[in-house]
């Protein structure tokens, strides 16, 4: 959580941009030294270049013995030796150029590395921190997939104690942010040109925010675009995600294309949305054999079934049956759920009490916790995850 210190609003918002949203923006050095007394864990301080010079390098250099691991960086709208000597006296560990953005953000990167090295923080110790990803896939269009995605990821962020990012990966004809109602300044096409260098203070100002603990990363406004993002690129994204957010919610396109393989190998569960008609479960029956084929373990795997009290001569036992697997959650049919979305708003913020708001959120809270199993009681504890993508020498 960096902490910039900057009185123009205009200035912290685009420093702000870069270091990351979780940002802390204080005025001056009086508020910052009363922040950094909560802040045992503060990593960079960023100096905004309107602060005085002097008064900055008498806290860096009292910073460098009662706080070694925080990173003092300090902007400047003309970087010349005598700013330079000051900072390197003072013991600042960078100075940057006030238009230099770019700059701004590896010097965050470097800090928060620097941290880590100084603190003993470990790689392994990162990687208990790591958040869970729910990937929601159905081999058919038109089953509710992003609906559920989307209500899914407010519901696991209600509360405000989970950060979540929901992922949209049919990168073609994603609609998250449509349905979301965002407008996005940035999408996952645009991380394309920042793939040499891409780390999450890179990452984060292409998310969009939709309001409390919930970003969103959405598809390109063009179809077309997704013929420039490689596939490679989808999965350091999710992982990068995994290790920023409490749970990253990913929906996909209707195929087992690159992009929902790449998201299938950083799963951690895997729901298949089917309805009460045979064209679909046809469709999901081909896609559990298939993740047999590529070994994805069956205790990962939950069946959701949308629509479950449609009166089509279906059953939700025959569903069971032929794909040979139990249903995790029976969404209700609903008309309030599209007339929520065509409103602006999911059916979870719409109306929490609505019985498809309770159903989402009885499958959410069984999937915020890393031992939670969505799958009946009695089922089998999860088997260790195989990387799909890289099976075989891949």
């Amino acid at each position: 959580m960096p902490i910039i210190v900057e009185s123009s609003r205009s200035n912290a918002d685009l420093f702000t941009s870069v270091t990351g949203a979780d940002s802390v923006v204080v005025g001056n050095l009086e508020e910052l030294k009363r922040l950094l007394a909560e802040s045992p864990d503060e990593y960079a301080i960023v100096i905004g270049p309107a602060v005085d010079l002097e008064a900055t390098a008498a806290l860096a250099d009292t910073l460098r013995v009662t706080r070694p691991a925080v990173s003092v960086i300090l902007i400047r709208r003309r970087v010349d030796t005598s700013v330079l000597a000051e900072a390197l006296r003072s013991g600042m560990r960078e100075v940057v150029d006030e238009r230099d953005l770019t700059g701004l953000g590896s010097a965050v990167t470097r800090a928060q590395q620097m941290w880590h090295a100084l603190t003993g923080a470990s790689s392994a110790s990162l990687e208990g921190n790591r958040g869970r990803l729910v990937t929601v896939f159905s081999p058919k269009g038109g089953v509710g997939k992003t609906t559920l995605a989307v209500n899914l990821a407010v519901a696991l962020s209600q509360g405000g104690a989970k950060k979540v990012c929901v992922v949209d990966l049919d990168l073609a004809f994603g609609d998250v942010a449509i349905t979301l109602q965002l407008f996005p300044a940035r999408t996952i096409a645009d991380a394309v040109h920042l793939e040499s260098g891409l780390d999450f203070p890179v990452l984060e100002p292409l998310l969009t925010n939709y309001r409390d603990q919930l970003s969103a990363l959405v598809a390109p406004v063009q179809p077309d675009a997704k013929d420039s993002i490689p596939a490679s690129l989808v999965g350091r994204i999710l992982n990068l995600l995994k290790s920023h957010f409490d749970h990253v919610v990913v929906d996909t396109s209707p195929a087992f294309d690159e992009y929902v393989l790449q998201a299938i190998d950083e799963t951690d569960d895997l729901l298949l949305v089917t309805t009460l008609d045979v064209p679909t479960l046809k469709n999901v029956k081909v896609a559990v054999e298939t993740l047999d084929l590529l070994n994805f373990p069956k205790s990962r795997r939950h069946l959701v079934l949308n629509r479950a009290d449609d009166k089509v001569g279906l059953t939700a036992d025959k569903v069971e049956t032929t794909l040979g697997m139990s249903i995790a959650a029976a969404i209700p049919t609903s008309s309030q759920v599209a007339h929520a979305t065509n409103s602006g708003e999911p059916i979870l913020r719409a109306q929490p009490k609505h019985a498809v708001s309770h159903a989402i959120t009885a499958l959410a809270r069984s999937l915020s916790e890393p031992s939670s199993v969505v799958t009946p009681i009695g089922g089998r504890p999860a088997a260790p995850k195989r990387s799909l993508l890289r099976r075989n020498g891949r």
